[in-house]
C-alpha cells in the first residue's frame, strides 16, 4: 500500500514548490528485472541515479523508497550544501595517503558547485545560493576549537579554501551576542533541502528512471532485493538508506540513527535583518561541541538546529513526525542569546529527523562487482554536498569508468559494525552527555566573565 500523505515532517516539507503536494508514486506490484536497482530515495540515491542517466540513459535504473522521496534527512536537514565530506581527517590522510585529503575537499568544493549547476539546468527552485559558510565561537572554548580545526586545515593545504577571522570580521557578517570569532569558507550554499530532493526526483523520472515509493525492502540478497510488493532482481544493488539502514534486516548495526531536531521563525523583517546581518545569506554554525547550525531561508526566516544527540534502543526511528518539546526550547533559548533582537520572534515550526552515522565517522563508497552491491553514505549530517560527489562516484564505478573520482580515499571504504545493545546506547549517551556537560560550563563561564 501507498504512503499516506505526509503532514508537517519538516518546515521545508510545508514549503515545496507550488504544484508538489507530496502525492505518493504508485508502489511496486509485481517482480522487476532492472540493470541497477536503488534502495533509497534520498540524496544518495537520486544522485547517483541522475549521474547514471546524465551518462547512460539507457540504462535501466530504478529507485525504491519506503515512504516518498525526500521524506528523511534529505528533506528535514538544515540546508547546509558545504564542501565538506564529515569525519576526522587524520584518518583520511591514513588510509588514502599524502595528499588524498586535499582531494577530497577539492572534490566536495566542486560538489557544491556542481549541485547548483543541476538546480540551474533542471529549473529546480529550491533557493540555492552560494554564500559561504561561517562557524562562531562565542566562548573561549569554542575559539580555541575554531584556532585548532583551521590550523588542520591549513596542514593539508586548505588556507586558500577557508579563512580564520577576527571578532570584528565576523561580526560585520553576522552581529551574533559575544561573539569571539569566526571560520569562514566561500565554498557553501543555502538551500531548500526538500525541494532539491524532490525537483531531483523528478529530474531522474525525465531522464528515464523508475521511482517506486511507499515499497518496503525487506532484506537485500546477492543481486536481488525482496520487497513488499514483489521479488527485484538487477545486475547492480545500490544501498543509499543513511540513517534508515538500520529498517532492513541483517542491516541493523551497519549505521547509527542520531537523531537532531529543528526550528524555523516567523518572517523576519527588514529592519531586524540589518541589525542581525548575514546579508549573503551565509549559512552559521556554533562551535559548541554538541553544535548549532542554521541559516537564512530565501523566505527571510532563520532555520535552526541541533545542540543535541539523541540516539533510541536498537536503532528505533520515531514516528514522523518527530517532536521534542524539550529540545524546541531549548533551540528557541539559545537563538535569543545569540540574537537579542529575536528574542520575542515567533516559531512557525518545530521538527525533528535522523542522521546517519558510521562507527569511525568515515563516510564510504563502493561496488563490489563480484557480488553486485554498491554502497555510499556515513555522512555524519554533511550529506548535502557530499552525497553528490558520492553518487557521481558510485555511477563511475558501476560504469567501469576510471576517473578522479574513483581513486578517492573514501572508496571502499566500509566501516566496521555498531557495538551490540546495551554497549552501543551506553557508549553514544555517556559521549552526548558529557559533551552536554562541557558546553553548559563554557556557556556558564562567558556568562561569568560578560557580567565581570
Amino acid at each position: 500500500m501507498a504512503s499516506e500523505r505526509i503532514e508537517s515532517a519538516s518546515f521545508w516539507h510545508d514549503t515545496l514548490e507550488p504544484g508538489d503536494d507530496l502525492a505518493p508514486r504508485p508502489p511496486l506490484a509485481g517482480d522487476a528485472d532492472v540493470d541497477v536497482a536503488i534502495v533509497g530515495a534520498g540524496f544518495t540515491g537520486l544522485w547517483t541515479a541522475h549521474s547514471l542517466l546524465r551518462a547512460d540513459p539507457s540504462i535501466r535504473v530504478t529507485i525504491f523508497e519506503r515512504e516518498t522521496a525526500g521524506f528523511g534527512a534529505s528533506g528535514r536537514n538544515g540546508g547546509w550544501c558545504v564542501g565538506d565530506f564529515g569525519g576526522p581527517v587524520s584518518a583520511v590522510e591514513r588510509k588514502g595517503g599524502p595528499g588524498s585529503v586535499d582531494a577530497m575537499f577539492r572534490e566536495m568544493y566542486r560538489s557544491v558547485d556542481d549541485v547548483g549547476s543541476v538546480v540551474a539546468a533542471a529549473g529546480i527552485d529550491c533557493g540555492f545560493h552560494k554564500g559561504g559558510a561561517l562557524y562562531v565561537a562565542t566562548n573561549s572554548g569554542q575559539m580555541r576549537r575554531v584556532r585548532h580545526h583551521y590550523q588542520g586545515l591549513l596542514r593539508y593545504g586548505q588556507d586558500d579554501a577557508w579563512q580564520l577571522l577576527d571578532a570584528s570580521a565576523a561580526k560585520d557578517k553576522v552581529n551574533m551576542a559575544g561573539i569571539r570569532g569566526a571560520l569562514f569558507t566561500p565554498h557553501a550554499a543555502a538551500l531548500h533541502p526538500a525541494r532539491l530532493a524532490r525537483g531531483l526526483a523528478r529530474e531522474v523520472e525525465r531522464l528515464g528512471g523508475v521511482i517506486y515509493e511507499g515499497t518496503r525492502i525487506k532484506h537485500i540478497e546477492k543481486r536481488k532485493l525482496a520487497a513488499e510488493g514483489g521479488t527485484v532482481r538487477a545486475d547492480v544493488i545500490v544501498r543509499a538508506t543513511e540513517a534508515y539502514t538500520s529498517t532492513i534486516d541483517c542491516q541493523e548495526r551497519e549505521v547509527l540513527a542520531l537523531g537532531n531536531y529543528m526550528i524555523a521563525t516567523e518572517p523576519i523583517d527588514d529592519a531586524m535583518w540589518e541589525e542581525i546581518g548575514l546579508a549573503d545569506r551565509e549559512l552559521f554554525e556554533l562551535s559548541a561541541i554538541l553544535l548549532g547550525y542554521g541559516q537564512r531561508t530565501s523566505d527571510g526566516r532563520i532555520a535552526w538546529g541541533g545542540l543535541g544527540a539523541p540516539t533510541w534502543w536498537k536503532g528505533r526511528i520515531p514516528q514522523t513526525p518527530m517532536r521534542n518539546v524539550e529540545m524546541e526550547h531549548r533551540l528557541r533559548r539559545a537563538l535569543g542569546e545569540m540574537f537579542p533582537p529575536l528574542k520575542e520572534i515567533g516559531v512557525s515550526h518545530h521538527w525533528g529527523g535522523v542522521l546517519g552515522v558510521p562507527r569511525d565517522l568515515l563516510p564510504g563508497v563502493g561496488y563490489d562487482r563480484e557480488l553486485g552491491f554498491a554502497w555510499g553514505g556515513g555522512y555524519t549530517g554533511q550529506g548535502v554536498a557530499a552525497a553528490n560527489a558520492a553518487g557521481r562516484t558510485l555511477a563511475d564505478l558501476i560504469r567501469g569508468e576510471e576517473s578522479e573520482l574513483t581513486s578517492l580515499p573514501w572508496v571502499g571504504h566500509r566501516s566496521k559494525k555498531w557495538e551490540p545493545e546495551p554497549l552501543q546506547w551506553m557508549g553514544v549517551h555517556a559521549v552526548t552527555a558529557g559533551a552536554r556537560v562541557v558546553d553548559e560550563a563554557e556557556r556558564a563561564v562567558a556568562g561569568l566573565r560578560g557580567r565581570a
